[in-house]
């Protein structure tokens, strides 16, 4: 499995590295870890003309010690990046990973993310930045944009690690739900884990019923051991409430679909869940 794992340092991303981690001693990876260093930080230095109000050889030398100024902040965003990158592949190689790529660009997070993403597998971010601290109850505007364009499976990774026990797939029926179910299904290694498949509705209806009987169906064929709960309610609160109350470590569930599941990421369902929750959601369109 290939991995895009997008860094800035922040917090988030530390508790990042661990989750990476986690599915590296789960199954063979290989990691590209990538840290973009913000555009605005590197501009070239611009100033309007003042040589009217203090003269050619003040307005030159002003420009001098800006251009000098620029190249000694170059110089750090530099370093700070080689220290960012350095550091992840540090503590990954400490937890037995070896295949490890390091890649510095400068632009911005999401232009450039698209770049690398046909090459992955997974994409793993945090979900708050640098500013995390300052936008506590928040998603960070660089996920938030990333997963509403990315075509690849994202693990959003919450402040702080949890060690896996119990993984949690919200099942609809939808496009995007089957592909979550095929993906989990196909790693053999999660066996161990306990799975739970959940499918919520506000009914007791026949379509509700068959998309848990196909999700279920489709775990036991693939050697797993699912347990299986059809909920009545609204998708956001009874599945806030089945995480707490089974002590879910790890959910999965489709971005888009037929019901209210699909709102996550692009409605209200989604943004709550990923802004609220203390555990890693992997999301696939």
């Amino acid at each position: 499995m290939k991995i895009l794992l997008c860094t800035d340092g922040s917090l988030s991303s530390q508790v990042s590295y661990e989750y990476t981690a986690w599915l590296g001693s789960q199954m063979e990876v290989e990691i590209e870890i990538l840290y973009v260093t913000d555009q605005r930080k590197v501009q070239a230095v611009k100033t309007r003309d003042f040589t009217g109000s203090i003269g050619l050889d003040s307005y030159q030398q002003l420009l001098d010690k800006l251009v000098e100024a620029e190249g000694e902040s170059a110089k750090i965003n530099h370093q700070r990046a080689k220290i960012i990158l350095q550091e992840a592949k540090s503590f990954l190689e400490g937890q037995g990973i070896d295949k490890i790529k390091l890649t510095h660009v400068t632009g911005f997070l999401v232009d450039q993310f698209h770049k690398f993403e046909p090459n992955a597998d997974l994409i793993i971010l945090g979900k708050r930045g640098e500013n995390a601290n300052f936008a506590a109850g928040h998603l960070g505007a660089n996920t938030e944009r990333i997963l509403r364009s990315s075509h690849k499976p994202s693990l959003v990774i919450p402040r702080a690690f949890k060690p896996i026990n119990r993984i949690l797939l919200a099942y609809d029926g939808g496009k995007s739900c089957q592909k979550a179910i095929q993906y989990l299904t196909n790693l053999s290694a999660l066996k161990q884990f306990e799975l739970h498949i959940i499918t919520v509705t506000h009914r007791d209806d026949k379509t509700a019923t068959k998309h848990l009987e196909e999700a279920n169906n489709i775990a036991i064929d693939r050697g797993f051991n699912p347990i299986c709960n059809l909920l009545h309610g609204d998708a956001e609160p009874e599945m806030e409430k089945y995480v707490t109350e089974h002590n879910i470590d790890f959910l999965i569930m489709g971005a888009y679909g037929h019901s209210r599941i699909r709102h996550l990421v692009i409605g209200s369902t989604t943004a709550q869940m990923l802004r609220g929750s203390q555990i890693p959601i992997l999301l696939f369109r």
